[in-house]
Parts: C-alpha cells; structure tokens; sequence
C-alpha cells in the first residue's frame, strides 16, 4: 500500500499541481491555474494542501478558505491512477480540522451537477444537497 503525506503545498509545486489538476479535468480555459495558485498564496496558504506518495510524487491537492462566516473547498483532486484508496477524504479531513481550528462553523463545496462521482463522493462522507443557487461574476479576465 501506498503510504501518503499530506502537507502545505510548496513553492516548488506549482507545475505538478496544474498537471494534476489537467489529468483530474478540473481546469478550464477561462481560469489561469498559475494565477488561481498565485492568488491562493496571498490568502490562507496554509489551507492549500497537497497528497504526497512515498516517491514524492503529487497525487493530491485540496484548496481551502474562510470568510469568517464559511468555509470553501476548490481544486480537491486525485489523480486517476490513485484514486478509491481514500486520499480525497483525507485531504477533506485534514482541511476540515484546520478549518474547524480556524473557527469555522459550516463549508460547502460546489460540484458540477454532472460530476456524479464527486457529487457521490462528498454525499459518501457526510455532505447534503442545499437548495441554493450559485451565480457567479467574472470580475478579471485571465
């Protein structure tokens, strides 16, 4: 079995974690990965974690954030080669505690409707559906 370290995500990172997050489908063209990275790093990057697996590759990653008021997940990610041995609930735990260390009451996640294995996952592991609707704004261009 395959031992993973889960730890804050370092300088040296950035091109394995945009790989990952290509090989997970998890960027699109309208974001900057580099940039979404770049601005995680100017608030909270110690709730930017990453799965380490014994020969030190990144299999992992989880984006996390607090308002004051709630808490948010981005960019949780397993590679596919690696995925089903319970790295992705790991990383939620661990962003979890600290969250939770930080004062945090309540997180939510959003998921694409048609991502049925991470709509199924987050459901496996204690999240429920909300009755909301997200809307969204582009305030910069990447």
């Amino acid at each position: 079995m395959t031992e993973i370290t889960i730890r804050p995500y370092g300088s040296n990172d950035e091109a394995a974690v945009i790989q990952l997050w290509h090989d997970c489908g998890l960027t699109v063209t309208w974001n900057d990965p580099a940039k979404d990275i770049e601005r995680k790093l100017t608030e909270q990057p110690e709730l930017f974690l990453v799965a380490q697996n014994n020969d030190a590759s990144i299999i992992g990653s989880i984006m996390a954030g607090f308002d004051g008021h709630r808490g948010a997940v981005n960019y949780l990610a397993v590679h596919p080669d690696h995925r089903k041995q319970g790295i992705a609930e790991k990383l939620m735990n661990k962003v979890e505690a600290l969250l939770i260390e930080a004062g945090c009451p309540k997180i939510n996640v959003m998921v694409r409707g048609s991502n049925l294995e991470a709509n199924g996952f987050y459901e496996a592991i204690g999240y429920e559906p909300q009755d909301v609707v997200v809307l969204g704004k582009r305030l910069i261009e990447d």
